[in-house]
């Protein structure tokens, strides 16, 4: 069982940045359940999407079209924890972040009880 731990969410002003972090309670690597780590993002009223996700093996990223050239994913495996650094943040960036860990890319089975941002205008 991995959990999931989010942090660095807040309140921030249009352009301005915010670095998350998700630590993973696993001690050592599992490739069953932290292979890939992601992030995802659920706005009001909207669905939850992908926002982006790295590899343990050799740290391949993924990222939304909306927020590629703005946020960075990365991870540091001796702290197994997962950083998304976001720039030039935008009112439409609002919304609850949720870090999440798989097996494979695009299926993850632990999820984080999610972090609040908010972009104001």
């Amino acid at each position: 069982q991995v959990q999931l731990v989010e942090s660095g969410g807040g309140l921030v002003q249009a352009g301005g940045s915010l670095r998350l972090s998700c630590a993973a309670s696993e001690r050592t690597f599992n490739m069953y359940t932290m292979a890939w780590l992601a992030w995802f993002r659920q706005a009001p009223g909207k669905e939850r999407e992908s926002v982006a996700a790295i590899s343990w093996s050799d740290s391949t990223t993924y990222y939304a079209a909306s927020v590629k050239g703005r946020f960075t994913i990365s991870r540091d495996n001796a702290k197994n924890t997962v950083y998304l650094q976001m720039n030039s943040l935008k009112p439409e960036d609002t919304a609850v972040y949720y870090c999440a860990s798989g097996p494979r890319f695009n299926n993850y089975d632990y999820w984080g009880q999610g972090t609040r941002v908010t972009v104001s205008s």
